[in-house]
């Protein structure tokens, strides 16, 4: 039943490149964010840029509907073959999920997951007994580390939506213990001048900064323009970034651009955005350090090597090296 799990997973088996690693302290199994840090102070407003090169968009990728899980669909915007891997991003999903549908029990090993909810709820349950759900304007922040087992499924009737995204890990952080921080939608900090809105899920922008520790050093703004505001953002130098417009249409260095497109933004230190419409235009920016290491993924398992990924895939057939539990557990 596990293999036959993995095998729904696998036929994403790729190998691409990418830098960095990060000196990072160890972390245990936990459900709320203990750690404060700032991966970068940046600056956000309306006002004169604060930031000397523009980004521009240099690659502009429509979301495409796709079969996953157990009857659930997602708009896949990275880890297609248009948009393969944006180190040290692996997949950004834009998921709707009713009931029955969902993603049964399934297995993840040398990465994170980042699990936003736009809509509905989401219920998580995994192999060392913890449990919850996240309703809308929550985030899950999972490290999965050496391994853990679980399932996402419906929280409720009707439709449940939101962005998933994986973040690679560094080679010396992939066997790390999992663990999770989970923001509840009042306690993610938020900002708001002259028509732009902010929501910092992760790093610090507009005066405001997130708890949320980041393995990989990362920044996840989700921003709310009104009709004719005007967003100029810095992001760091080197950093890899990228938008996905949630609803409604703006203007995006010199790019127009719609709902459910992603945007790759090219080197710079920062990115003016526009809502020239009679609309709200809501997007999420993320960026983060790419790594520039190997890597190899087999669906559900990213590491840095075939033979690391052929170890993977026996200690969850053989339940050992962080796999323990998975042999005799199964969700509720």
């Amino acid at each position: 039943m596990r293999l036959r799990a993995l095998a729904n997973f696998a036929n994403n088996s790729l190998l691409f490149t990418a830098k960095t690693t990060t000196n990072r302290s160890k972390n245990h199994l936990s459900f709320r964010a203990p750690f404060f840090i700032r991966n970068h102070s940046m600056s956000g407003s309306d006002q004169s840029p604060s930031f000397s090169t523009p980004r521009m968009v240099v690659k502009k990728v429509l979301a495409k509907s796709q079969s996953e899980g157990d009857g659930a669909v997602v708009r896949r915007a990275i880890g297609i073959s248009e948009l393969r891997n944006l180190d040290p991003f692996l997949m950004l999903d834009d998921f709707s999920v009713s009931p029955p549908a969902g993603f049964p029990d399934h297995p993840h090993r040398g990465f994170e997951t980042v699990t936003y909810v736009l809509q509905g709820g989401i219920t998580h349950q995994d192999f060392a007994g913890h449990k919850g759900t996240i309703g809308v304007g929550d985030v899950q922040w999972m490290t999965a580390g050496r391994g853990i087992v679980h399932s996402e499924m419906p929280a409720g009737a009707g439709r449940n939506n939101g962005l998933q995204l994986w973040i690679n890990l560094a080679r010396k952080d992939k066997m790390v213990e999992p663990r999770y921080q989970e923001l509840l939608s009042k306690e993610i900090k938020q900002a708001e001048k002259d028509g732009v809105q902010v929501r910092v899920i992760a790093g610090e922008t507009m005066g405001v900064s997130s708890p949320v520790y980041t393995r990989t050093p990362t920044f996840f703004f989700d921003f709310t323009l009104e009709p004719k505001a005007i967003l100029h953002q810095s992001i760091p130098e080197g950093w890899t970034s990228f938008v996905y417009i949630i609803e409604g249409e703006g203007v995006f260095g010199s790019a127009h651009a719609s709902a459910h497109h992603i945007l790759v933004l090219g080197p710079g230190d920062g990115i003016s955005v526009c809502n020239k419409s009679s609309e709200l235009l809501r997007f999420v920016l993320i960026g983060g350090q790419p790594l520039n290491e190997p890597v190899v993924q087999h669906g559900p398992f990213v590491m840095n090597t075939q033979a690391e990924i052929e170890q993977t895939i026996r200690d969850y057939h053989y339940g050992q090296n962080g796999f323990e539990s998975a042999k005799s557990w199964s969700s509720q």
